[in-house]
């Protein structure tokens, strides 16, 4: 009698997106080449055969988790950047858009900080370059239209304090934990009042 084989069951949107979520947590803390597949799965509470039944390697799930980060990011960033917002208001929307992206994808900005660097340099990961790249025209485009247009002073040295909001902003995700006592809207605005006032021209 011929033996009935099991029906395969498709992964759900909703179990891979938290298998990604524990992925994202175990190689902010361990590091990508320190993690294994079987880290991951223990930390899901499955075997590691099992884990490659949602993804074919760490690697493909550290390329999700880094690319929807980004999609997100884009997505606000460029709302942001076609709204025709004078330079102030920009930096502003974008200091916030960064606030949130931390809240939503926490993780994930710590393997980026991490990680991005080494893994730009392999093809699969050529994306990651393209959005750094991306991202310093973006910000020092809005520095430098607001020196042009007298929104900030004129002696900044663009690049460095490009540099300083870059850091400033994007370390918040070594401490920054959701559902804390301030919203990333709060926080960004906080943030904004120590800084526009320290780049601002005076009137």
């Amino acid at each position: 009698m011929p033996t009935k084989k099991k029906p395969q069951v498709t992964p759900t949107p909703e179990r891979r997106r938290e298998l990604l979520a524990t992925a994202a947590e175990v190689f902010a803390a361990q590091g990508y080449n320190a993690t294994t597949v079987r880290r991951i799965a223990d930390e899901a509470g499955m075997l590691a055969g099992s884990l490659y039944y949602h993804f074919d390697s760490k690697e493909s799930m550290i390329d999700e988790i880094l690319s929807t980060f980004l999609d997100e990011l884009w997505q606000g960033y460029d709302e942001v950047l076609a709204a025709g917002l004078g330079p102030r208001e920009t930096i502003e929307a974008l200091v916030t858009e960064s606030f949130r992206e931390i809240d939503r994808h926490r993780p994930a900005v710590a393997i980026y900080q991490k990680e991005s660097k080494h893994l730009a340099t392999q093809p699969r990961f050529a994306y990651l370059a393209d959005s750094q790249t991306k991202f310093e025209k973006a910000w020092l485009g809005t520095l430098e239209r607001g020196v042009t247009e007298g929104v900030f002073r004129d002696d900044l040295d663009i690049r460095l304090t490009y540099r300083f909001v870059r850091d400033t902003v994007w370390v918040a995700a070594s401490w920054y934990r959701p559902g804390g006592h301030h919203s990333p809207e709060e926080i960004a605005r906080q943030y904004l009042s120590m800084v526009l006032d320290g780049i601002a021209l005076r009137t």
